[in-house]
């Protein structure tokens, strides 16, 4: 098969899944489907176009083919010569014709005619028919002055009834009553960037400096004037999904007063069942891509960092390391080479979760789904796996992060349309700065050495089982290993008894309700460990102090997660990494680093988690003793 052929064979292929009619000009009806292809149409003086493409009876676009490997910018000045060689006679909606295809079978070009100064787009697949026909829509009436579908036809959309694209460039002036100055200018930022047809743009704003209010203005803005169909809300935690959609719950227009969710339908996605009539979808990277692969997702599989569950997809959902990750479990003493591995929650849907497979396209979840993409925590999103679901959709994408890595500002093909750092959002009162409280121990320091002769407990992974065994040999260990390979319970407890006897008298002074203390532990294991000797050492119950976990059982960690955002108690939550990035818990004073971060970024978000500013009545309904949060503490028992 020659390559031509074998292209011309992809073609087919995926126009078929797009819904068309695929036939030869000597068999063709143009009226056999809403979209017909038709294969070697003759233009007379232009040669033959590769594929003639047929809506709702009338020629509508056209495709040029290539092998494989051709570069496709090159091609189209030759299709563009198609759009205008149709022979005179034949019903059309335009000429020259409205759209246009560059295609290899692999890689794909399109070009929207309609659009104002017309630019070619890598696009994933072809679009249906429907999609086609909608634009068609913008095409000027008779009472304009000709007749759609006469040769001569212009396909410049009208004012009343325009491309997304078109419309973008006379939106109204946005009304920045309730935003704060660097809101106001991410969104003339952006609208500006899209005027300019510029496919991705990437809005860098601190934690708590209002990121998802932005996003929420300017969606509205985008849906209520410029006509955007519908858009996807992408986050990577299920938790972060929740508080997403209150957020859109609680956003009222100041256009008309209108609770966002009055206006338009606002779906957060837990099935897989798109809700065709929403607006706004808002949906986890993990879930769209099952979608797209056509599997379900476990709902617990949502609360998975996806930087875990990508290593899980990677190594087919069985590596140990994976499965540890995951998991957030390692051993809680000594560990042994007998040990079996931790079973990940991950690992229980192997058929989910088989060696990645690049993503096809998928006629149920067509690549015209969405006209805008909103990723959150972008900086997370963009690689590997993930990065397929933000490629496959014909969609503007918008980047919100608040710590871009250089591999962020490629994707968005360096186009940063906002910058407002953590020391800005300080100085317009928009965060709160913090201080730090060291605490030393030895053993966190230097490590330490078990001498031969000496007992010591091992506990299994899996069971957590225990067991005393006496060492042949002296062991030594280094502070990397401490609470992963080791457990040094008296240094965990050292630890807390020093920010139980200081929290009064150097770290809040004056102070007698604990300020809600935020624990980032090593695993779950750590985390166990650390809940069990603060209530012992403080002298409180269960409420008191709380894990919040993948293995947290009972109740739903988002249910721990609000509670702890807006009850009295618990006064302290030990997690790993479940609230390390984007939840929002304004009252937090105290964020308590027991682990160590290798990553810069992944330190920001974490710290992050205590910049949010509060209203001193909303946080006296939790802390009573709390006049007002001007500043939090970090505190550091590991040399973060």
């Amino acid at each position: 098969m020659s390559p031509e052929v074998k292209a011309r064979e992809n073609i087919d292929r995926l126009l078929r899944a797009a819904g068309w009619q695929v036939c030869d000009a000597l068999d063709a009806n143009i009226h056999a489907a809403r979209g017909v292809a038709v294969r070697e149409f003759p233009l007379p003086g232009f040669g033959f176009a590769d594929y003639l493409l047929y809506v709702d009876g009338k020629a509508a676009g056209v495709i040029e083919a290539k092998r494989e490997g051709v570069t496709l910018t090159g091609v189209e000045t030759q299709s563009d010569k198609y759009t205008r060689g149709l022979p005179s006679g034949l019903p059309r909606w335009g000429n020259p014709l409205p759209f246009s295809y560059q295609s290899t079978g692999v890689e794909t070009r399109f070009t929207n005619g309609l659009d104002p100064q017309p630019r070619s787009r890598s696009v994933f697949a072809f679009h249906q028919p429907e999609q086609l026909a909608e634009w068609l829509t913008f095409l000027p009436s008779p009472a304009s002055g000709r007749g759609v579908g006469e040769e001569g036809t212009s396909p410049v959309a009208n004012e009343a009834s325009a491309t997304f694209l078109a419309r973008l460039q006379a939106m109204p002036a946005l009304k920045e009553e309730g935003l704060w100055p660097a809101q106001i200018q991410a969104i003339h930022n952006l609208e500006h960037s899209l005027t300019e047809n510029r496919p991705r743009a990437l809005i860098q704003m601190a934690t708590g400096s209002g990121k998802t209010f932005t996003a929420i203005s300017f969606i509205y803005r985008l849906i209520k004037f410029a006509g955007a169909r519908r858009v996807l809300f992408l986050v990577d935690r299920g938790n972060l999904g929740d508080q997403t959609l209150k957020e859109f719950q609680q956003y009222a227009s100041p256009y008309n007063n209108f609770k966002f969710t009055e206006e338009y339908i606002v779906q957060r996605l837990s099935s897989n069942t798109l809700d065709t009539t929403a607006r706004v979808c808002i949906c986890t990277i993990q879930r769209m891509y099952s979608m797209l692969k056509g599997k379900e997702l476990p709902e617990e599989l949502e609360e998975v960092s996806i930087d875990e569950l990508g290593s899980l997809f990677a190594n087919g959902g069985h590596s140990r390391g994976a499965a540890d990750k995951a998991r957030g479990e390692r051993a809680a003493a000594l560990t042994c080479e007998s040990m079996s591995s931790a079973a990940s929650p991950a690992t229980q849907y192997p058929g989910l979760l088989r060696s990645p497979e690049p993503i096809e396209y998928n006629p149920a979840i067509p690549i015209e789904t969405f006209d805008i993409i909103v990723t959150d925590e972008c900086h997370r999103s963009i690689y590997n796996l993930w990065a397929q679901v933000l490629e496959y959709f014909d969609a503007y994408l918008i980047g919100l992060t608040a710590t871009p890595s250089k591999q962020t500002f490629g994707f968005f093909n360096q186009n940063l349309v906002m910058e407002y750092n953590h020391e800005m959002a300080v100085a317009d009162g928009v965060n709160v700065n913090y201080d730090v409280y060291r605490i030393r121990t030895a053993i966190t320091e230097r490590g330490s050495k078990v001498e031969a002769g000496y007992s010591v407990q091992i506990q299994e992974r899996d069971t957590r089982k225990k067991r005393w065994e006496q060492l042949d040999d002296d062991f030594a260990y280094d502070p990397s290993q401490l609470d992963r390979d080791v457990v040094a319970p008296d240094q965990i407890r050292k630890i807390i008894q020093t920010y139980r006897d200081k929290l009064f008298s150097e770290i809040f002074p004056g102070r007698e309700w604990v300020p809600k203390t935020l624990i980032f532990a090593k695993d779950d294991a750590h985390a166990e460990n650390i809940v069990e000797i603060v209530r012992e050492e403080f002298g409180k119950g269960n409420d008191f102090a709380q894990k919040i976990t993948y293995r947290t059982t009972g109740a739903k960690p988002k249910d721990l997660i609000n509670e702890f955002r807006t009850s009295p108690m618990p006064r302290i939550a030990v997690t790993v990494d479940m609230i390390a990035t984007g939840t929002d818990i304004k009252a937090v004073e105290v964020v308590f680093f027991m682990r160590a971060v290798k990553s810069r970024a992944f330190f920001e978000q974490m710290k992050g988690r205590g910049v949010r500013v509060i209203k001193p009545d909303d946080l006296q309904s939790v802390t009573p003793d709390a006049r007002a949060k001007d500043h939090f503490v970090i505190v550091d028992a590991v040399g973060v």
